[in-house]
């Protein structure tokens, strides 16, 4: 059980800080953290806890991930769904947290976004269907080659933390403005509960498309690093 707990934890982590820096931290005129802010505080939540539990669940944080692992051949099938569980349970505790501490400033208004994934009129700028799914598809594809990448055996050890983090700020600096980012379903289903209704009706592209990132990233990966 404790890789499990591992898994709730950081992902816990990772949408506490990164959708939090969003919520309470990126709207205050002048002062505020702004795109890149968020960005850089979505790579430090995997980056922390990568270094922090990464040794006892392998870091996933993201069901996306695990699934591309899975296909990849570098996790296990019994622990895909337990692991999936864990993560979107972790989100939504993080999300229920972050709901409370957001709820005490008189000016909160759930309904605005709630650092909810979205696309069309609930895109940060108005991005299409099409748009929010080619990009999501694409970073999570690549999202997928660095993580397997920087993993491999034949990497350098001890710094995958750091190229996985870097990418998922990246990954961030890329598409707040199409999507907020999502690239990780568990990220999307916490905080879309609390928005409570289009983030609700648009969680499917926030899925289906992570997912089919990851396995195509894994596949290219494999593809490429198989040693003859």
């Amino acid at each position: 059980m404790k890789k499990y707990f591992a898994e709730f934890f950081g992902t816990f982590w990772l949408v506490f800080g990164g959708c939090g820096s969003a919520v309470l931290a990126a709207g205050i005129p002048d002062l505020g953290i702004g795109y890149m802010g968020v960005s850089l505080a979505f790579g430090l939540t995997v980056l922390t806890m990568a270094y922090a539990v990464g040794h006892i669940s392998g870091g996933h944080f993201n069901p996306a991930v695990s699934i591309g692992l899975f296909v990849g051949g570098r996790f296990n099938a019994k622990d895909l769904l337990p692991y999936i569980a864990s993560q979107v349970l972790g989100a939504i505790a993080a999300a229920a947290i972050l709901y409370t501490i957001a709820s005490g400033s008189a000016g909160f208004d759930v309904t605005a976004g709630f650092a909810s994934n979205g696309y069309g009129e609930h895109s940060p700028h108005g991005y299409s269907l099409v748009a929010a799914l080619l990009i999501e598809v694409v970073l999570t594809a690549f999202f997928l080659i660095i993580i397997m990448g920087a993993t491999d055996k034949r990497a350098p050890a001890g710094f995958a933390p750091i190229a996985i983090g870097l990418s998922l700020t990246l990954i961030h600096l890329i598409s707040i403005p199409v999507t907020n980012t999502s690239v990780n379903p568990a990220r999307s289903t916490g905080v879309a509960l609390f928005q409570g209704s289009w983030a609700i009706e648009q969680l499917w592209l926030f899925w289906v498309a992570p997912i089919v990132g990851a396995v195509i990233g894994a596949l290219a990966y494999r593809f490429i690093s198989e040693e003859k």
